[in-house]
């Protein structure tokens, strides 16, 4: 089975979860942005979660597929209609017939997640399929789709096929079938300022109290020079108490560093491998998705948790992972 790229809209690449264990030859892990939204489409169509998707930011595109294809979308709301109807998210939508999957414009967030039943056929560079632009590899042809790409679909697994089968007891007429039930906690919310839980880093206490003070009291613009290695900030500037010289150490998803302006920038999923600005803080993991879904000056401000904290929000999260895992695995007997 194929997919046929008709419009590729803005910036349409395939993720996973990224090329771990390769930072110390410089290569950085990249995959999605939204990697919870990610994980929520794979297991909704029967795949496994580091499965690559299509990760669709902005303007999406339009995709003809075949019928028999069974397909999921979480993330960002960017209006999917199939043959011009709406259809739900965050819940798988098998197809009766070949169709055209459209995306039309944002309402809410940014990132949204495609996932197909099989994966995409795609070669895996050092264990991932994962776009690195910058790079040109990875993905399809190592860059965002153009129009008239052709995406080759995988195999579908057995969990997919009982999940299909389970659909087509839905005796309904039309281009697809979904089910009633969908999934909790991936919609994209809009607020006026969004709080980002963070913890203390390495270099927090080298940062003067009055810059404290101004960082977990103030709100700050996600500026419009951002991308997918990091999230740069407009807003109060963040001094250290002293000039500080630093050797550059490890960076990670969420290290949050102080560049000579004192504008902080988040690193995300393109992030280098290594960093000599002052990280300061880090953010919880489960706020990731919160700042990968804003766009160019939506307002954050932070809130202050420890680091036992943001391992307690990680692990409920992951509990509700395993549930979704055990009910669709309950639905589909």
């Amino acid at each position: 089975m194929n997919i046929s790229v008709l419009n590729p809209g803005l910036l349409t690449t395939i993720q996973d979860l990224g090329r771990s264990g390769y930072q110390k030859y410089g290569v950085i892990v990249s995959g999605a942005m939204d990697t919870y939204a990610m994980r929520l489409s794979n297991i909704l169509v029967g795949n496994e979660e580091n499965e690559g998707v299509l990760e669709i930011t902005l303007i999406g595109p339009s995709l003809k597929l075949e019928a028999g294809t069974l397909f999921s979308i979480t993330g960002a709301d960017i209006s999917p209609t199939i043959n011009g109807k709406k259809i739900p998210r965050g819940r798988p939508i098998y197809l009766n017939k070949d169709c055209i999957l459209k995306f039309g414009y944002c309402k809410a967030g940014c990132l949204s997640y495609l996932a197909v039943a099989g994966g995409f056929d795609v070669k895996k560079i050092m264990e991932s399929k994962s776009t690195y632009l910058r790079a040109q590899f990875g993905g399809f042809n190592g860059r965002s789709l153009k129009k008239d790409d052709i995406l080759r679909i995988g195999v579908k697994s057995s969990k997919a096929i009982k999940i299909i089968k389970k659909l087509e007891e839905i005796k309904v007429k039309g281009d697809f079938i979904a089910p009633s039930w969908y999934i909790k906690n991936f919609m994209i919310q809009n607020t006026e300022s969004t709080v980002i839980r963070v913890f203390e880093d390495r270099q927090f206490h080298k940062i003067s109290e009055k810059s404290i003070n101004k960082f977990f009291n103030s709100k700050f613009n996600i500026d419009i020079k951002s991308d997918r290695m990091g999230y740069r900030l407009a807003g109060e500037k963040i001094e250290l108490k002293e000039k500080l010289e630093m050797i550059s150490e490890e960076v990670s998803l969420g290290t949050i560093q102080i560049p000579p302006d004192g504008n902080p920038i988040i690193l995300l999923a393109d992030r280098q491998t290594t960093g000599g600005y002052p990280k300061i803080a880090h953010v919880a993991s489960v706020d990731i998705q919160k700042i990968v879904q804003l766009k160019p000056n939506d307002k954050i401000e932070f809130k202050k948790i420890t680091l036992k904290e943001a391992e307690k929000l990680y692990f409920k999260r992951e509990i509700y992972i395993v549930d979704l895992k055990k009910a669709i695995e309950i639905i589909t007997i």
